[in-house]
């Protein structure tokens, strides 16, 4: 069983230390539960985000000889432990959009070590909207053309606001500049998305009055709120008089992340009954295709194909909606609208990482077995079992593996002797499970560091003790061929 001992000056003999700081070790262990912090982002540097040390138990002033850290890049990347109070501290700009873009939940993974003895914590930081960004709209000046022949009820969409911004900050109403012709409905979809759409609520007539000109206002849910306009002109044309319909108003295709360039998704069809020129229909994206999904899918004018065009990744986005519109090419333009809706369908693409969180080198040859040299942990973007990542460790080493969920500590397994061995390749190999499954391999070269534990022997005791005129002269030979052997 191990026991506290009192913190010993580095000034010593090296060996000193090394014990001591395998008897430290003894102490390592996982903390169970989670402590959950929260901090608005744009806070000032050296923001308080909470009080560490008494969090987790431990005194202020024992925190420099606990030699207490933060254990991972990414979380000295925006964090700091002051050991003067124990609390973690804001140590880099916060930007909630840049971090998470639009995730509903922003939360960074913080570790946090103390290494007298080896300890390991796991804190989490949630970090807050700030109503930072106005609504904007990716035109500010739109045209829209309608057909005097349009029908009482006809519906045409608009172009939503983009908001950087989440939950309550980011949009949540329109409104629409009062009219004699058009009002505004917004539906909601299932992921919280607003989409505008203007109403036609009374007919139309071009010699009456040929150009109607309309605002539409996005307003935030922020206090105080924020918005953005957009200029819309309708223009009233006459003609045509039948639209484009698709042979399905949603299309379904799942696609497999590692599809090649060019492959061809599905071809989309849009009739249209009329003759000539207002019945010849060409495609093209709807307002409501993101940037995103245009750089990923290519949608052929004429006959309707879509095709993949950028690289698919499932750890990016699992599910794209890509809206379609088809108009035909009489005076005034008539469209229809339809959505393709694209699952991507994950691949192993990914191989596991192992990350050394940190390493005991040298060891002690009177190291004691199940004693704690080194923390890992692992990870591995792709999901499912694809994802599952296990460690193994090289054989004929004396080391073992032990787990606990995705984190891994490295131990001895038998006694070591610096004499036999001083030194050992430890290769840790990281296997997911996907089909086939991808491998990792972190190579760790762990000396072994000496330790007083071979008496003399008797011959060299009477080497010592005789002056060299009193030592027989076979006495040294023989001295020498037993060391040899």
């Amino acid at each position: 069983m191990c026991t506290d001992m009192e913190s010993v000056s580095l000034q010593g003999p090296a060996w000193k230390w090394q014990v001591l700081s395998l008897f430290l070790l003894c102490g390592w262990g996982w903390v169970s539960g989670q402590i959950h912090y929260s901090v608005v982002e744009e806070s000032e540097l050296g923001t308080v985000v909470g009080n560490v040390a008494r969090d987790l138990g431990l005194k202020v002033e024992e925190l420099p000889g606990r030699r207490l850290r933060l254990g991972s890049e990414e979380s000295l990347r925006y964090f700091a432990v002051r050991l003067d109070s124990g609390t973690l501290v804001v140590s880099q700009r916060l930007d909630r959009e840049r971090l998470c873009g639009a995730a509903a939940s922003c939360v960074l993974s913080v570790q946090v070590v103390t290494e007298n003895p080896l300890q390991l914590f796991r804190l989490e930081v949630e970090i807050l909207d700030l109503n930072d960004n106005s609504p904007s709209f990716p035109t500010a000046r739109r045209t829209l053309r309608i057909a005097e022949s349009a029908t009482v009820a006809a519906r045409f969409p608009l172009e939503s606001a983009q908001d950087p911004d989440v939950g309550t900050n980011a949009v949540s109403s329109y409104r629409l500049s009062p009219n004699s012709h058009f009002s505004l409905d917004v539906k909601q979809q299932p992921d919280g998305k607003l989409f505008p759409e203007l109403v036609l609520e009374r007919a139309l007539d071009r010699e009456e009055q040929p150009e109607v000109q309309l605002v539409l206002t996005a307003v935030d849910g922020g206090s105080p709120a924020r918005s953005g306009t957009a200029q819309i002109t309708v223009q009233v044309l006459d003609v045509n008089d039948n639209a484009p319909t698709f042979d399905h108003t949603t299309y379904k295709v799942k696609v497999p992340e590692n599809t090649p360039v060019g492959a061809v998704l599905l071809r989309v069809n849009a009739s249209d009954p009329d003759e000539g020129p207002n019945g010849e229909t060409q495609y093209s994206f709807g307002v409501h295709t993101s940037d995103s999904v245009r750089r990923l899918f290519a949608l052929d004018p004429r006959s309707g194909e879509v095709r993949v065009s950028g690289a698919l990744d499932f750890e990016e986005s699992r599910f794209y909606e890509i809206y379609v519109r088809a108009h035909d090419g009489g005076v005034p333009e008539l469209e229809g609208n339809c959505v393709l809706q694209v699952q991507v369908e994950d691949a192993n693409d990914n191989p596991p990482e192992v990350l050394l969180t940190s390493l005991l080198n040298p060891v002690p040859e009177d190291t004691p077995p199940e004693t704690v040299v080194g923390l890992f942990n692992v990870r591995d973007r792709d999901s499912g079992a694809n994802g599952a990542v296990s460690l193994e460790i090289s054989p004929d080493v004396p080391f073992a593996i032990r787990s606990l969920q995705n984190h891994f500590s490295l131990v001895t397994q038998k006694r070591l002797d610096r004499e036999s061995t001083s030194q050992y390749a430890v290769e840790l190999i990281a296997q997911d499970g996907g089909s086939p499954a991808l491998t990792t391999t972190l190579t760790l070269l762990l000396n072994i560091s000496d330790v007083n534990d071979n008496p003399p022997t008797l011959l060299a005791a009477l080497l010592r003790c005789l002056s060299p005129g009193e030592q027989p002269a076979w006495l040294p030979a023989v001295h020498r061929l037993c060391l040899r052997s």
